[in-house]
């Protein structure tokens, strides 16, 4: 049984107050707040204060003058459940909206570089075949954390990502395994030297690391970076940029499969012994949201090709 009673206060408590408390937070000031959400300064004031009222706690510390509006303990408190009140909301909006679409709407998928070079070309070509009238819209993104926020807000249907995801209303399909390798300059010693380096026979030797892959920080204590192992000179989110650092002898780097281009002459692509944790790739949604039939077909095909593509990685095993 709940334990709001009709009496209680909190029945005031209104979805526009709580959007004023998140934009005075945002913004630090009222008017600042009114001009983000079109209301008059009076109309905002009036909404916070509505708000304390109904909630019997003091939300905003209010200095006067120039300096800028913060929120109390209560405030900051509180603000933590409106953001995730007003992110279901818009996903409740999102989902109305693919529920009348149908199939012929619009899918939105987020995605990463590596994702996006390797796994979407084919995805993309067999399920608009499948599903001529959705539109798929892609947003890219270095950072899978960004992208599952987006899907917990409802502004992407599905993001590729990797495992294990943060807490949150997600749930998540495993799609492939992708290996780490050791890339380095084609003319190198270790690529001509004929048995696979470990980490100790590359502690002397520079390193190209990525800087907002979650799992390059397990890879780097893998290889022992600040332990006594290879130091990182450069970091780079683009993958091409990390493939050049190494073909032009700046260092070798230790990467996923799929971010590599494996017909580059200019490097050579080794196993370490023993290897990384390969990467697991997935694909999410949020899991209390609708799923339209396009978007349970997307993630079937995403399956489908993503076992043909690490079938092929175990063909070519270096």
């Amino acid at each position: 049984m709940s334990s709001i009673s009709r009496n209680d206060g909190w029945l005031g408590v209104e979805l526009r107050h709580l959007a004023a408390l998140e934009a005075v937070a945002s913004e630090g000031s009222f008017g600042r707040a009114a001009l983000r959400l079109g209301y008059t300064q009076s109309a905002v004031s009036q909404q916070i204060a509505a708000l304390e009222r109904a909630v019997g706690q003091r939300l905003i510390e209010r200095p006067g003058g120039p300096r800028p509006v913060s929120l109390t303990e209560a405030g900051r408190l509180l603000l933590r459940h409106a953001e995730g009140i007003l992110a279901r909301l818009q996903a409740a909006q999102a989902d109305l909206a693919a529920l009348s679409e149908g199939e012929v709407g619009t899918l939105r998928v987020g995605t990463y570089q590596s994702v996006g070079a390797r796994i979407l070309p084919t995805l993309l070509r067999r399920f608009t075949d499948a599903w001529p009238h959705v539109e798929v819209q892609l947003k890219e993104s270095s950072n899978d954390r960004e992208l599952l926020g987006d899907v917990e807000r409802g502004e992407l249907d599905l993001a590729f990502v990797m495992l294990p995801v943060d807490d949150g209303p997600h749930e998540a399909a495993e799609l492939m395994h992708d290996p780490y390798v050791l890339l380095v300059p084609a003319g190198s010693e270790l690529a001509t030297r004929g048995t696979p380096p470990t980490p100790g026979d590359i502690a002397g030797i520079s390193l190209i690391g990525f800087r907002a892959c979650r799992s390059a920080s397990d890879v780097e204590a893998h290889l022992g970076v600040g332990a006594g192992g290879p130091q990182v000179v450069f970091r780079s989110d683009d993958n091409g940029t990390v493939q050049g650092l190494v073909a032009a002898g700046v260092g070798i780097a230790c990467v996923p499969f799929l971010t590599i281009e494996p017909s580059d002459e200019r490097v050579a692509v080794l196993a370490l012994v023993p290897p990384p944790p390969p990467r697991l790739i997935a694909i999410a949604w949020h899991r209390d949201r609708y799923r339209s039939a396009a978007a349970e077909a997307f993630v079937d095909e995403a399956r489908a090709v993503c076992a043909e593509v690490e079938a092929s990685l175990q063909a070519l095993a270096v």
